[in-house]
């Protein structure tokens, strides 16, 4: 039995992005990062001084990771580029499907080995024209072929499990991961069959328990499911396209969520005004940092 909870959190930002995605959190700075994809802009909100900024991007981007205190590496319909957090400045690290300009990059995160997985798509959505890809060291290798949208990429905090889905199939995947190298180690295998349910598995993140916490587009909910694939709770959000949520706060005790107003009408947008914005759920959660990736 699912335990449904009605939302008790707060606003922690109200700029409304068309698509926001790609939330992550730097415990050295108390920061958010998040991408609004469609706008070409990158969120920046500082948890101690309620300080925000709004990145300007030359182009779609959607995952940011973590390099150290002055560098990031962000995805991007581009590629890959590593980014000067003091200057804004980008500098090419990758290339991503540099032969297929109609795809751009979409959900992504850092593995405990410091690699990270990240997901491409047709910017039209056209079915299985996405892959899912590992990064190291500046090699790019693709790992899983064939998907429409990819999302949910998350890991268990000792790296041996990978999660991922593709979201217009509504499965999410489970398979074994090389702990040292961030490399699928076996095939992977349904955890999670919600094919006949409303609304989309999107972004997902793992607790210092294994729990996985999803955000369910079109649904207005974010679940926790346990490690072996039992939804356990559902928390309602007042967007009905959640993408993302993000472990943030000192303590990583806290989780928020991105949501979108892509494809809303004008109804629709004036019954939910949160859609867009960066939602915190107003729980207390067992959370882990993201890992840094290592250049």
């Amino acid at each position: 039995m699912t335990d449904i909870y009605e939302f008790e959190g707060k606003t922690l930002c109200n700029t409304n992005s068309v698509l926001g995605e790609g939330p992550t959190y730097d415990p050295d700075s108390n920061t958010v990062w998040w991408f609004n994809i469609l706008g070409k802009e990158l969120h920046e909100l500082n948890l101690s001084t309620g300080a925000k900024k709004v990145h300007p991007l030359p182009a779609m981007a959607s995952v940011l990771a973590r390099i150290d205190a002055g560098r990031q590496l962000i995805a991007t319909e581009e590629g890959l580029f590593v980014r000067d957090v003091a200057s804004g400045n980008l500098t090419f690290y990758a290339a991503l499907e540099n032969d297929r300009p109609e795809n751009r990059s979409n959900d992504g995160r850092t593995h405990p080995s410091g690699a990270l997985w990240i997901g491409t798509m047709s910017k039209r959505a056209e079915n299985q024209a996405g892959a899912i890809y590992h990064v190291a060291g500046g090699k790019v290798t693709k790992i899983f072929n064939g998907i429409s949208i990819p999302n949910s990429i998350c890991f268990s905090p000792d790296g041996t499990i990978g999660y991922y889905t593709d979201s217009r199939l509504n499965r999410l995947m489970r398979v074994m991961v090389d702990p040292n190298t961030g490399m699928p180690s076996g095939e992977p295998i349904v955890l999670v069959d919600s094919a006949d349910e409303p609304g989309d598995i999107d972004g997902s993140v793992v607790d210092a328990d294994g729990y996985i916490w999803n955000s369910r587009w079109g649904a207005g909910v974010v679940d926790r499911y346990n490690p072996d694939g039992l939804r356990i709770s559902r928390y309602k959000v007042p967007a009905v396209q959640p993408s993302c949520p993000a472990f943030i706060g000192v303590n990583a005790d806290r989780l928020a969520v991105t949501t979108a107003w892509e494809g809303l009408d004008e109804d629709a947008r004036s019954a939910q005004p949160s859609a867009g914005a960066l939602l915190e759920l107003g729980i207390e959660v067992k959370g882990v940092f993201d890992p840094v990736y290592v250049i």
